[in-house]
C-alpha cells in the first residue's frame, strides 16, 4: 500500500496528501523490528495508562497547540471549557452545524470522514488500520458474511482532526452490540480459517434491520493502542441522525455493510473509490437512496 492518500475533499477539489504518522505505522506493522518496537506500546498497562494520562487536566496543554496545528474550525462546536483532551477529542457540535439530508429513504453517513466504497464478495479483501480484512474475517462469522455478499461495503475513515462523535446511517430496530477485542502478534500471523493478519483492532458492531435498506451492519473500529469506543444503546428502536456513540482518543473508523439491490449508491462516491480517490463527507451527508 502507498503511504500517499488520494482524496477529493468537501469542495470536490483533489489532493495527495502523506502523513509521517501513517508511514512509521505502516512500517512498525510490517516489519518484524517493527513489531517488537509496538509490541510495549499496545500492552494493557501501557494503553490504560495513556487513557488516563489523557483524562487528566494536564492533558489540556495539548489541545491548543493540536487546535492550531490541525486546522480545526472551532465555530462548528459548543464553546465550552475542555477539562481535558479526551474531553476536547470528543466534543460535541453546535446545533446547526451539521443537515441530515433527504428523507427516510436516504442513507447518510453516520460521521465525518474520508469514504471509499466496495463491492463485496466472499473472496474480497478490504484494507482497515493497516489490516486487510475478508467480510468473514472482520466479522468472525461466515454465516452473517454470507447475508451481504452481492452488496457493498462503505469504509468510512475519520482522521484524528475530525468531529469524533456519529449517528445511525438508517432508522430501524437495531441488534444487541457485538464486541470483538484488538489483537497484537509481534512475530506469527494469527492462525486462523479466515486470513492470515499480524493485528486487528478492536470492533463493536450491530445490525439494524431498516424498513427501506433491509439489513445494515454498522461497525466502529477503534485504535489499536488508546481509542476507546463508546455505545450508548443497544437491542431498541433507533432513528437515522440519531447519536450512536463516540470514539475516544485515537484513529478510527466506521464501516457499513449494505445488502445486495438495498441502496443506490451515490455515483460520486463508486466513481472516485474506482479512481483510487476518498471522498470527504460530513455527517448526515447523503450517502445512496433505497431502491
Amino acid at each position: 500500500m502507498s503511504d500517499r492518500l488520494k482524496q477529493i475533499d468537501i469542495d470536490g477539489n483533489k489532493k495527495v496528501s502523506q502523513t509521517a504518522q501513517d508511514k512509521l505505522l505502516r512500517l512498525m506493522y510490517s516489519t518484524a523490528a517493527g513489531r517488537i518496537l509496538l509490541k510495549p506500546l499496545v500492552c494493557p498497562a501501557v494503553s490504560s495508562f495513556a487513557g488516563i494520562l489523557l483524562n487528566t487536566g494536564f492533558s489540556r496543554l495539548f489541545i491548543r497547540r493540536f487546535i492550531q496545528s490541525a486546522g480545526i474550525n472551532m465555530q462548528d462546536f459548543e464553546k465550552k471549557k475542555y477539562v481535558s483532551y479526551n474531553d476536547f477529542f470528543t466534543r460535541k457540535l453546535r446545533p446547526g452545524a451539521r443537515t441530515i439530508s433527504g428523507t427516510e429513504h436516504t442513507l447518510i453517513s453516520p460521521c465525518d470522514c474520508y469514504a471509499s466504497a466496495y463491492e463485496i464478495t466472499r473472496d474480497s479483501l478490504f484494507h482497515v488500520k493497516h489490516t486487510a480484512y475478508t467480510i468473514a474475517s472482520l466479522l468472525r462469522s461466515r454465516k452473517l458474511a454470507r447475508r451481504f455478499e452481492g452488496g457493498y461495503a462503505l469504509i468510512l475513515r475519520l482522521t484524528v482532526c475530525d468531529y469524533h462523535r456519529y449517528c445511525y446511517a438508517a432508522t430501524g430496530i437495531q441488534s444487541k452490540n457485538y464486541r470483538i477485542p484488538g489483537i497484537f502478534h509481534t512475530v506469527n500471523p494469527i492462525a486462523g480459517d479466515y486470513f492470515p493478519i499480524y493485528k486487528e483492532n478492536s470492533r463493536e458492531y450491530t445490525v439494524i434491520h431498516s424498513e427501506h435498506f433491509g439489513e445494515v451492519l454498522q461497525m466502529e473500529v477503534g485504535a489499536l493502542m488508546v481509542g476507546k469506543i463508546v455505545n450508548h444503546k443497544e437491542s431498541c428502536p433507533v432513528k437515522r441522525g440519531e447519536e450512536k456513540g463516540y470514539f475516544e482518543f485515537g484513529g478510527s473508523t466506521i464501516i457499513l455493510l449494505l445488502q445486495k439491490d438495498a441502496v443506490n449508491l451515490r455515483a460520486d462516491l463508486l466513481k472516485n473509490t474506482a479512481a483510487g480517490y476518498e471522498t470527504q463527507l460530513q455527517i448526515g451527508n447523503p450517502l445512496g437512496d433505497a431502491k
